[in-house]
């Protein structure tokens, strides 16, 4: 059994990508198949550890990127890349052939475009999963022609459906890797040299980090540490200038020694970040599925469009289930995040009643679901 995975060269892409291998590798050994063969084709593997952990052998291709906001350069840029994207179809093309998978998995995203397209030419199944309220240029086209369609949010289905019977697309949540599923507190306070007495607010900007949340909460920060402590992942650009900027901030303050920055969270200390934390603050990407799966109360603030189309009613798709807060960057400063995060923490039943609405929202199951369509498809197509 081949499966080909394809998906644009993100974390929000790519670690659904990783669980949904897992959960495959998962169903072959419960029911005593043949280990599939994984092949990811995208522009970037993204992370070559993961891929050699759960065997995934990388396939690079080109691709381009449409810009939705037309500016003269996005233009000339988008021009450029047109070439790009043929190009890379084509490529793709042939070694999808070689591949001849019995099924592809798309995850979205302009880098997925030459695999699908190459499915397509080739009737091969496909697969396609949608993380975002509003889907992406791709998967909204991959949708016309896909076997099976896996959406993060419900408002997302009715993007898909041919007819109101259509039984392609199913609401599965988004995939989350199992190793980060479940928040530890069992030694988290002492590792991360924290007060167990002072409530605990967790700041998420990505991998990368966000700066303009970074800037706000420096200017926040010694209001902040005088109630509560804080986990900071400032992205590994970020840390120097933050670090920089906290020695001046609360030089003076008796309480400096409750702001903990990271430039970046790996799995064992994301797991007691989160298990500390009373209150997340994130951006509105996949995390949000993450914040969830814990069952944690948060503030989420977008990126603005259009930076990111997609995130704005990514948050308020979140925020309506009852388990968030959102403050659009426009909205945002130090006082209005204080008084927000004051609202929170400062009321039991508010932080009970987003924690509850959190893990209502959360969808542990969604790799699961997938991989058991995936495997499905492929057992069929392998006859």
């Amino acid at each position: 059994m081949k499966i080909l995975l394809t998906g644009g060269g993100t974390g929000g892409h790519f670690y659904p990508i990783i669980a949904i291998a897992a959960e495959l590798n998962e169903i072959a050994k419960e029911n005593r198949l043949v280990r599939p063969d994984f092949f990811y084709m995208s522009t970037d593997p993204y992370n070559e550890g993961l891929l050699f952990e759960n065997n995934i052998t990388f396939v690079e291709i080109s691709s381009g990127k449409i810009r939705r906001h037309l500016s003269p350069i996005n233009i000339f840029l988008n021009f450029i890349d047109l070439f790009r994207i043929g190009w890379g179809s084509i490529i793709a093309l042939w070694k999808v052939f070689i591949i001849y998978p019995d099924v592809v998995f798309g995850k979205g995203g302009y880098s997925s475009f030459p695999a699908l397209f190459a499915a397509r030419i080739l009737r091969i199944p496909v697969v396609i999963h949608e993380s975002d309220s509003i889907p992406g240029i791709v998967n909204k086209w991959a949708g016309k022609f896909a076997e099976r369609i896996a959406v993060s949010y419900p408002e997302a289905a009715e993007y898909f459906k041919k007819a109101k019977n259509d039984n392609r697309v199913a609401y599965t949540g988004n995939p989350i890797r199992k190793e980060i599923e479940e928040p530890l507190l069992v030694g988290a306070y002492k590792l991360l040299g924290l007060d167990p007495s002072v409530e605990t607010i967790l700041i998420l900007g990505g991998s990368q980090g966000a700066r303009f949340i970074n800037e706000i909460v420096m200017d926040a920060l010694v209001e902040i540490v005088k109630k509560y402590q804080v986990i900071h992942q400032t992205g590994i650009k970020n840390i120097k200038v933050i670090e920089e900027t906290r020695d001046v901030v609360l030089h003076d303050s008796q309480y400096k020694d409750r702001y903990k920055p990271f430039d970046y969270l790996n799995v064992l200390n994301l797991r007691m970040a989160a298990g500390v934390a009373d209150l997340v603050i994130s951006r509105a990407g996949s995390t949000i599925f993450e914040i969830a799966s814990w069952g944690k109360p948060s503030i989420i603030i977008p990126i603005p469009e259009p930076t990111a189309h997609d995130q704005r009613s990514n948050a308020y798709a979140y925020a309506r289930s009852g388990a968030a807060e959102v403050i659009e960057e426009k909205n945002l400063s130090p006082h209005v995040l204080i008084s927000e995060i004051n609202h929170i923490l400062e009321s039991k039943e508010e932080k009970e009643k987003m924690a509850k609405a959190a893990k209502g929202f959360a969808r542990r199951d969604a790799a699961r679901l997938i991989a058991e369509e995936i495997t499905s498809i492929a057992l069929s197509h392998e006859k």
